[in-house]
């Protein structure tokens, strides 16, 4: 009888979502050191990646890279499973699903700032609803929606920001592109 042997092997865009989602776990388990003003209300700076990754890889990236930094952090955190984590993962869900609509904004006006901005209004949003049905089942859960959504711009309007800097690092490091084949005027000089 012969054994039958599967290998997997990563590819390129493996490593690169992993490295990302390595650095988005990173910065959530770091942020559940720091002290917390109200209950649910965090900086979310694991989004900084997942915008960093849209911008450069696209929205499905991104989507590996905030669910697989949801289900680590959990993990690593001890809360999967827990509430924390629903409210993490509908978040999530609800930022992905807001971010893949503002994609097809026009990238003049929205950029990584707006875009974090609507992706944390979706995540506090869905948040809300999954406290009021089922963790809280009233509606004195939404007199806490202005402190959210102060919440969501400041955090939004922080990462957007963190993030646009580092892609216009990346984008100033990158080096100068090679000339083509058939070359550029330049290069025949």
């Amino acid at each position: 009888m012969t054994r039958s042997v599967i290998e997997l092997v990563p590819s390129a865009e493996d490593r690169r979502v992993a490295r990302h989602a390595a650095a988005a776990i990173a910065l959530t388990v770091a942020e559940a050191a720091i002290p917390l003003p109200l209950p649910g209300v965090k900086p979310g700076l694991g989004n900084i990646v997942t915008l960093v990754v849209l911008a450069r890889w696209g929205w499905r990236e991104a989507a590996w890279v905030s669910l697989l930094r949801v289900f680590a952090a959990s993990l690593l955190l001890g809360q999967f499973l827990a509430p924390g984590f629903f409210l993490s993962l509908s978040g999530a869900l609800a930022s992905l699903a807001a971010l893949g609509g503002a994609m097809w904004l026009p990238r003049r006006w929205f950029g990584p700032v707006s875009q974090s901005i609507f992706a944390a209004f979706a995540h506090i949003g869905a948040q809300l609803i999954v406290v009021r049905l089922w963790l809280a089942p009233h509606d004195g859960v939404f007199y806490l929606t202005p402190i959210f959504a102060a919440a969501a711009v400041i955090f939004g309007l922080v990462n957007g920001l963190a993030a646009a800097a580092l892609l216009r690092q990346t984008t100033a490091a990158k080096p100068p592109a090679a000339p083509t084949v058939m070359g550029d005027a330049s290069s025949r000089m």
